[in-house]
């Protein structure tokens, strides 16, 4: 055992042990205590093996960026992979495995990888396994997938809860560190509604184990003291186990909270982890820094471990790294912590100071070896000595643990994530935050501000600011004088050893090493994103915050230019791992899918609706009576009663968007196939939307309210689909037109009235005159309703080929209004009906769903052609619609298609054949896209697509359905079948 517990020291609580198992051993540690601390406490240094060569692993740093020590926690359905030990609190009983090994820790057979390093090199998997090409199924690709991974997950179910949450705030501030509490404060005491977020069990950051004094009181006191008046402010809130993995547009981040993951039962009635969706106005980082390895042989062996992690084990678990110490380091920070050491009675050995010209003031008893460096760290399972290179000569020292310091990188991870990318600084020698980052600002360390003092100060500046820029009357906050502060002077990079003799390695986890970085410069991969996929290097769970900014600097070198020429990885979501069982929230079993409701359901339900779910909603299918035996008698009775009568439907689970800005016009009309730039104000038109190789995509009706204002319609099931490209198109495609959207489909309640007595009902609801002379076919405008109590908005669109309205009103006026229109309906024999009864109507006039619009079909193809505008200057899709193949005369057309006998009937998906042809895939001539018994015609009737189809009405084909063995005889026609001249539409 080298490292141990100290007597005193530290803010754990040493009256509460908590007795806990590593791989079977019973140990113990105390409240306050990390499983990585605990671990140290009981001088358990070797914790894991690395990924491909099963080399031993220690414990490295004490945050979120730790890549060795990762455990299987827990047992049964609770059981977690990939635990990081420097994350884990310490709890009862807690259980915790070793993971990447076999049959032990000590011994794993895997560790055979080192011996075969030479011919496991970078890539060196796709150099292998290509021969014989027999072996990849049988051979290759098995054992490649046993050996993938690191955690193995149960297959037991997770007995636990886990919730999403929104929350809103003036001000996010994430990190509650030195600066992050500052600024807390300040804009606290300012009245502005604030939110911290820290990712570590208790808040304060390395002021838990800063020894400075701060306005005269040690720092952890500053923080406790400064976290009782945060809580006292009813407008703070501070949330600690609360990581933000990812940020988002419109100033929204994403926060996983860990709200049970540290006590031995979780409670039923919470959930054990609960993932935040903040939107806030501004959002400061707070995040501080990550201190960068240093690369030198034997970097991994167990008991070398981050300088600032050292300290934090010293200072705040009260846990010494080992008996005899070293300290390498190319700047200030590694005397602070010698200082920290000797006064704890750890035996420091010697520092290793890579600066020839350093002057620090070291008044302590290590030698200080002065343009030094460690050029191997040699030992197994644990660290023995490191072999130091200072001038000509070299010198092995016997220790048993090393702190190492490379410098100090700004972690600004979440300034990155909506595509902003770094920008280096020589002066820092690390990657900056860029210049704009839309509502982030950053404090502190993360601000490349030095020091304790700097820090404290510029987060309050920074909190001021922001209350003040909010509206709010700002609130100075003075932390104190700083006593003890040592701030570090930027590093001056040290990216490569001479004289190295064993493996350097970049990523502890992956097993990148430094031969690995140039090895991919030489082959042709320096490019920086090429070189992480070639070598893995950063693809670990750690995701490069260690090994990242050291692999750049090393292609550098290889390459012979600047760091800032090579430029980093794309930083994206996550910052750290989130669990699928967080992202998944409430939505498991009978809530794996949410029951989502129209507003007008309540009123379906109490007119006697059976329900179907349709995609994600619950629809109305039909509306039963009690002397009908079956659905299709209810069925009839809907459709004749809309050609008869008027019949009312809920059409809220349509898409709707509205799209508003001064280039909203010209915006639609580069999304449509069909011009829409002229559109009158007061008018819809019917859209034809493509995909960029030319076919549909999705149709559906948009209405001009204003001129910088559009309401869009789209299908129900591609609601969602359409928004997300509608999106891309706006920021990607033509971000320079000024264009606004939002998805309002649930802010809308909708109902279709519809049949020849529409019009009479409709008005007398609707203030304004509504006659064919003053509101048209295609008619849109916002109305008064009732006298002036409502404003609702009216289309006069029709899918069933009768005189129709559509009218929306707010969602919550939904049922009322629905009431309304039937009591006002009553003496005109008005009728709900449902979605099988509207597919009926639709398919007696020939218009298409996603049945017909199914990623196959271009406009010509459904007898639309004409609507392409041939003028327009551009539109997404045009490049391709016009392709040989897609203007074919042989392409698959619309036709209607009915039986010769109007007894018989045939089903959706049958394939048409020509008569007297054999049912073979060669004489396929097309396919029933939808059919329905037509009230109507008096038989079945179908939309289809059929090879050359409009030029064929009239000829009798077979209809064949190979599963159901039917064969029916039937008659291509025009697809309307009711009112082909449309007159009704505009009566």
């Amino acid at each position: 055992m080298t490292s141990y517990r100290l007597d005193e020291r530290g803010l754990i609580d040493r009256h509460t042990k908590l007795p806990f198992t590593f791989d079977g051993k019973h140990m113990t540690g105390f409240s306050g205590d990390s499983l990585a601390s605990a671990l140290l406490a009981n001088g358990q240094q070797l914790v894991g093996r690395s990924f491909k060569y099963h080399r031993p692993r220690g414990i490295l740093t004490a945050g979120a960026a730790e890549p060795n020590a990762l455990f299987t926690v827990g047992r049964g359905g609770r059981t977690e992979p990939n635990t990081r030990a420097t994350m884990q609190e310490l709890y009862r009983d807690l259980e915790a495995k070793s993971q990447n090994r076999w049959p032990s820790l000590e011994f794993d057979i895997g560790s055979l990888n080192s011996i075969l390093s030479p011919f496991l090199s970078a890539g060196f998997y796709y150099k292998t396994f290509m021969w014989p090409s027999a072996l990849w199924e049988k051979l290759y690709e098995p054992l490649i997938r046993r050996a993938a991974g690191l955690g193995t997950a149960s297959y037991e179910r997770d007995p636990d809860a886990y919730e999403k949450c929104w929350a809103h705030c003036d001000l996010l501030i994430i990190g509650a560190g030195p600066a992050g509490l500052a600024a807390a404060l300040a804009a606290g005491r300012a009245k502005a509604r604030v939110i911290v977020v820290d990712e570590h069990a208790a808040a304060g950051g390395t002021l838990l184990w800063e020894t400075a004094t701060i306005g005269g009181n040690l720092a952890a006191d500053f923080v406790t003291q400064t976290l009782e008046e945060l809580r006292s402010l009813r407008n703070v809130r501070v949330m600690t186990r609360a990581t933000a993995f990812g940020s988002y547009d419109g100033n929204v981040f994403g926060v996983l909270e860990r709200v049970q993951k540290h006590v031995p039962e979780p409670v039923s009635q919470k959930p054990v982890e609960r993932i935040w969706r903040i939107a806030t106005k501004v959002a400061l980082l707070a995040t501080g820094t990550e201190e960068r390895p240093l690369v030198f042989g034997g970097n991994d062996v167990p008991g070398v471990m981050m300088a600032t992690a050292m300290r934090a084990y010293l200072n705040r678990y009260g846990v010494a790294p080992g008996r005899r110490t070293a300290i390498f380091t190319t700047n200030d920070s590694g005397y602070v912590l010698a200082r920290d050491l000797e006064s704890a009675g750890v035996n420091l050995v010697a520092i290793i100071d890579s600066r020839a010209g350093s002057t620090f003031p070291y008044g302590g008893k290590a030698r200080v070896l002065r343009g030094a460096v460690v050029t191997d760290a040699r030992g197994g399972r644990l660290l023995s000595s490191i072999d130091v290179s200072f001038g000509r000569r070299s010198e092995n020292l016997k220790v048993d643990s090393l702190a190492m310091t490379g410098g100090f990188s700004p972690i600004i991870h979440l300034a990155c994530h909506r595509g902003g990318k770094p920008r280096w600084s020589d002066e820092r020698s690390a990657f900056l935050a860029p210049e704009t980052t839309r509502g982030i600002m950053l404090a502190g360390a993360a601000d490349a501000t030095d020091g304790l003092a700097g820090c404290l100060a510029n987060g309050a500046a920074r909190g001021a600011a922001i209350a003040q820029e909010l509206g709010f009357r700002p609130f100075p906050f003075e932390p104190g004088i700083v006593e003890g502060d040592v701030p570090a002077a930027p590093a001056r990079p040290l990216w490569s050893i001479p004289g190295v003799k064993g493996k350097a390695f970049v990523d502890f986890q992956n097993d990148v090493h430094r031969k690995d970085i140039t090895l991919a410069v030489k082959e042709g991969y320096g490019h920086v994103e090429h070189a992480k996929r070639y070598t893995t290097n950063g693809m670990a769970t750690d995701q490069g915050k260690l090994s990242n900014i050291n692999a750049v600097g090393l292609l550098a070198d290889a390459r012979g230019v600047a760091p800032a020429a090579v430029g980093t990885t794309t930083f994206r979501p996550f910052y750290t791992p989130v669990s699928f069982g967080a992202l998944t929230g409430a939505h498991t079993e009978g809530h794996f899918q949410p029951i989502r409701k129209s507003p007008l359901h309540e009123w379906a339900k109490k007119n006697g609706a059976v329900f179907v779910e349709a995609g994600l909603w619950y629809r109305s299918s039909w509306f039963p009576r009690r002397d009908e035996a079956t659905w299709r008698q209810s069925v009839d009775r809907e459709v004749r009663n809309v050609r008869a009568n008027v019949g009312l439907c809920d059409v809220s689970m349509l898409g709707k968007i509205e799209i508003c800005g001064k280039d909203a016009a010209e915006f639609l009309n580069r999304v449509y196939a069909n011009a829409f730039l002229k559109l009158p104000v007061g008018k819809a038109r019917y859209g034809l939307m493509l995909r960029e190789d030319g076919m549909i995509y999705d149709d559906g009706t948009t209405s001009r309210l204003d001129d910088g204002r559009f309401f869009m319609t789209t299908t129900t099931a591609y609601a969602a689909g359409v928004m997300n490209h509608l999106e891309f198109c706006s920021q990607a495609l033509w971000p320079e037109l000024d264009v606004r959207l939002a998805s309002v489909t649930d802010q809308w309640a909708q109902m279709a009235i519809a049949g020849p007595k529409s019009r009479t009902i409709v008005q007398k609801i609707v203030d304004e005159e509504i006659s064919n002379g003053s509101f048209p076919f295609l008619g849109a405008k916002e109305v008064s309703l009732f006298g002036g109590q409502l404003r609702g908005r009216l289309f006069r669109i029709s899918f069933s080929g009768e005189l129709a309205y559509e009218l929306a009103v707010p969602a919550g006026y939904g049922e009322s209004v629905a009431d309304a229109l039937m009591e006002a309906g009553s003496e005109h024999g008005i009728q709900p009906y449902g979605v099988e009864a509207l597919s009926v109507l639709r398919i007696e006039k020939g218009h298409v769903t996603h049945n017909e619009i199914n990623g196959t079909v271009v406009p010509a193809d459904l007898g639309m052609g004409k609507m392409v505008s041939a003028t327009k200057q551009d539109f997404v899709g045009k490049a391709m619609v016009s392709r040989e193949g897609l203007v074919s005369p042989d392409r698959l057309r619309l036709v209607g298609v009915k039986p010769v006998d109007p007894r018989a009937s045939f089903r959706s998906g049958s394939h048409i054949l020509t008569k007297g042809a054999a049912e073979t895939l060669e004489n396929d001539q097309g396919y029933v896209t939808s059919s329905a018994f037509s009230p109507h015609v008096g038989s079945t009737i179908g939309l289809a697509l059929v090879r050359r189809g409009p030029e064929r009405y009239g000829e009798e084909v077979v209809v064949w359905n190979g599963l159901s063995k039917e064969f029916t005889p039937a008659r291509l026609c025009d697809p309307l079948f009711v009112d082909p001249e449309n007159e009704k539409l505009h009566v």
